[in-house]
């Protein structure tokens, strides 16, 4: 199936919509119950391709596309669509704020394993998770209202503000504490390389067998400016013991799961969260990190500047976590592709510092590589190095190939890789508590079409974009088949079941009142809006086409003046007219042939059959005489 991000937009609007809204009341949680995570995740659902693709646009009712307004009518007609959202919007707000001040706890995500469970206090830790979320969240918000604003009458205005305002003061509150969140649990690790931790970087790092004292001194060179960078500039909330002078220790960057443990307060914002203890310990997790990028990615974007919806404290935040975002990108996408000869990224499954193992790191330290070439130029052998590593990632996570008997990628998918959160146990003297990350398929989705946005090689490209597809049908064997949850995802046991003694995949459960995960429907839709921006930019321009397409223009445009110096003034025959219309065509085809020169080169083709047609029958007209 091909990927067609409107209708399968619609479509996921269509099962929201039944699943969530009953009544005239929007019904919170999901699979994994109601939390600050969550329920962003499930209002981002609706409101993120509301404000990243301009056909999906709700704030205008006099604009709201016809299939967009068929989709949503449970919400009301369409003047009622977009204020609809703003009651929604306010709900969440409301529903995770305490004391008047916004909330980002984890709740119903953190689990623990064995007899013990999480202590409430555990359970309301703050996690970047909810700190990135509310980000987009936010960012969404503010730019969905302003867009409300400007499309309202005059007669309406002040209505509305009565009716906005308040939700506009929410969410820049929220996006203010989510902010100062991030800062505080960016983290940065210094490693001795004789330790446990040092030798398992090192391992990674180390690809040729040299002595590692070689490798310690190429690593240091490599990272040299992102070393001076984290000294010089990273002024605010710096982080505690990290060691950046001696070039004999090595060091890592990126966020932790949460607020780190010892982390200075940031004394210019009056929010509990600049001043509350941290708990996480200080070591960067890959996946927390690619999360937290994404979230600021979103506010790094021009239009955030442009409409200028951040006020002088959020823009000195914007301008800490803009610097963070480099820098963690530039370490990762370094060391990712360290050494001269294999990259460490190649060597799957990567290996994190503190030992662990997973095909899942591979594909986050892929993303961040990704994410690297997108802020900067991509190289095409970057690129098609890439591309390997996607088919073999998704090879080996069974998304293009069979599930085995007891096989272990299985539970890649089901339950997905348990992230041990180090410092929740010091909590209430509580157990250890995890989080689990089962978003393999929709994560290598998202970043195989951002590669494929930066490729300029075709078959590269083709390669990219065909792997996307199958991904993508993967995907849509995993959507729930049934009502109540019809459309919507993640019913992984029905690619991921355990075969029977007798090799025979076993068959899968059948539908029931099943309830959707927002955490892996959202990711979904962000794959969605990555492949319509993908889908709306200039189709691939190959040096090759241009060239034999201007090559078509100018053999076509020179036999078609030797045609009408044949003509007279006064002729008025079919000639004249088929030549008029071979002019229009190559006149076309010379506007198209920067951009399009594939299609340039086909009309130029049916303008030489042409052409040669009238010259043929010229010839037989002259034999018969």
């Amino acid at each position: 199936m091909r990927i067609q991000p409107r209708r399968q937009i619609l479509n996921v609007w269509s099962s929201l919509l039944a699943a969530c809204y009953q009544d005239d009341t929007w019904i919170w949680g999901g699979r994994d119950g109601s939390n600050s995570i969550s329920d962003a995740e499930q209002l981002l659902c609706l409101l993120y391709p509301a404000t990243q693709i301009s056909s999906f646009a709700l704030h205008n009712p006099d604009r709201i596309a016809d299939d967009v307004r068929t989709t949503l009518k449970p919400l009301g007609r369409e003047r009622r669509i977009g204020l609809k959202i703003v009651e929604v919007m306010d709900e969440y707000l409301r529903r995770y704020e305490r004391d008047d001040q916004p909330i980002f706890s984890g709740g119903s995500y953190l689990r623990a394993t064995g007899e013990l469970e999480a202590t409430d206090r555990q359970r309301a830790v703050d996690v970047v998770d909810s700190y990135s979320m509310s980000l987009t969240v936010c960012l969404a918000g503010l730019q969905y209202l302003r867009a409300l604003q400007d499309s309202t009458g005059a007669g309406d205005q002040q209505r509305l503000e009565r009716l906005i305002k308040p939700v506009q003061a929410r969410l820049n509150k929220r996006l203010t504490a989510a902010m100062v969140g991030l800062v505080r649990s960016f983290v940065v690790q210094s490693v001795d390389p004789e330790t446990d931790t040092g030798l398992a970087m090192l391992s990674m790092f180390n690809q040729t067998g040299v002595e590692n004292d070689a490798i310690v001194g190429g690593v240091a060179k490599r990272l040299e400016r992102v070393r001076s960078r984290l000294l010089r500039d990273v002024t605010l909330n710096k982080t505690p013991q990290a060691d950046l002078e001696s070039p004999a220790l090595m060091f890592e960057c990126g966020w932790s799961w949460g607020v780190v443990e010892g982390a200075e307060v940031i004394d210019f914002i009056d929010v509990p969260i600049a001043k509350s203890e941290g708990f996480a310990v200080a070591r960067p997790y890959l996946y927390f990190t690619i999360t937290a990028l994404d979230g600021i990615n979103d506010l790094t974007q021009p239009r955030t500047r442009e409409l200028d919806l951040l006020d002088a404290d959020q823009r000195r935040l914007a301008d800490a976590l803009q610097l963070r975002w480099d820098l963690a990108q530039r370490y990762w996408s370094a060391m990712a592709r360290f050494g001269e000869g294999d990259w460490p990224l190649e060597d799957i499954p990567w290996r994190t510092s503190d030992g662990e193992e997973s095909d899942y790191f591979s594909l986050c330290v892929s993303g961040l590589l990704i994410q690297d070439l997108i802020a900067r130029e991509a190289d095409d052998d970057d690129l098609t190095r890439a591309t390997r590593i996607f088919d073999e990632l998704a090879r080996r996570g069974r998304i293009t190939r069979r599930l085995t008997e007891h096989d272990s990628a299985r539970a890649l998918h089901i339950p997905g890789v348990l992230l041990r959160l180090n410092g929740t146990d010091a909590i209430d003297d509580g157990p250890l508590l995890y989080w689990a990350v089962s978003d393999y398929a929709p994560m290598l989705l998202k970043r195989i079409l951002q590669a494929a946005q930066l490729s300029r090689t075709l078959s590269t490209r083709r390669q990219l974009l065909e792997l996307a597809q199958s991904t993508m049908d993967h995907l849509e064997q995993r959507a729930f088949q049934r009502a109540p949850g019809k459309g919507l995802w993640d019913d992984a046991a029905r690619v991921f079941v355990e075969p029977t003694a007798t090799g025979q995949p076993a068959q899968p459960p059948a539908d029931g009142p099943q309830e959707a995960s927002w955490y892996f429907t959202e990711r979904i839709i962000e794959c969605l809006v990555v492949a319509e921006s993908t889908y709306q930019n200039p189709p691939f321009r190959s040096p090759t086409s241009l060239t034999r397409a201007l090559e078509l223009l100018d053999e076509a445009d020179h036999l078609l003046n030797q045609k009408f110096l044949e003509l007279s003034e006064r002729d008025n025959t079919p000639n004249r007219r088929a030549l008029e219309n071979i002019e229009k065509n190559l006149v076309r085809a010379s506007k198209l042939i920067d951009e399009r020169p594939a299609t340039a080169f086909s009309l130029c083709v049916d303008a030489l059959r042409e052409l040669d047609g009238l010259e043929v029958a010229g010839l037989d007209a002259m034999r018969g005489e």
